[in-house]
Parts: structure tokens; C-alpha cells; sequence
């Protein structure tokens, strides 16, 4: 389960780091401390999501 919830992780962060990115540049943050928290903040939060997401396809597989 760990390999699968690694590679969900790869594709979950980058994807949520650049939604959150992209949030903050639409609210007019366009300097680098905004963006860097934003881009930590969807880092944070693929890490449950991942493991989360991981273990549900396990368990229904």
C-alpha cells in the first residue's frame, strides 16, 4: 500500500499545490511568501488525502 499511496502522493501534491497556487495569485498574493505557503499547504494536505485515497482502493480492490 505504501508504493501506491507514494505514487497517489506525486500526483495528488503537484496537483493541489498548484490549485492553491493559483488561488492565492487570483486573490492578488503575487509575491514569493504567499505562493511558497500555498504551494507547503497543499504539500501538508496530499499527504492524508494520499494515504486516504490508497487505502480506500486497497480496501475495495
Amino acid at each position: 500500500m505504501f508504493r501506491l499511496a507514494t505514487t497517489l502522493f506525486s500526483l495528488i501534491s503537484t496537483t493541489l499545490m498548484g490549485t492553491f497556487i493559483v488561488v492565492v495569485l487570483v486573490m492578488g498574493y503575487d509575491t514569493l511568501v504567499p505562493i511558497l505557503i500555498a504551494s507547503a499547504v497543499g504539500f501538508v494536505a496530499a499527504l492524508p488525502i494520499s494515504w486516504f485515497i490508497a487505502k480506500q482502493i486497497y480496501e475495495n480492490a
